[in-house]
């Protein structure tokens, strides 16, 4: 319990810090026969701030609810 509680709180504060993550899809934007043309396309997903709050409470509840 205290592990997942943890996790939890990490998780809250890295949302509120960075407010989101980006990460990189290729799209297969022409194939020509044997020649293939990807572009990597770079995309990012924002974390809304009451997510992060939310996470940062939930983390911090389980972390006392454990210790009892």
């Amino acid at each position: 319990m205290r592990t997942i509680a943890i996790v939890v709180l990490v998780a809250g504060v890295l949302a509120l810090a960075y407010g989101g993550f980006s990460y990189t899809q290729d799209t297969h934007e022409a194939k020509l026969g044997p020649l293939q043309v990807s572009v990597p396309e770079k995309k990012r997903v924002n974390v809304p701030i009451w997510a992060g709050v939310g996470l940062v409470v939930v983390g911090a509840g389980l972390l006392v609810a454990g210790k009892k």
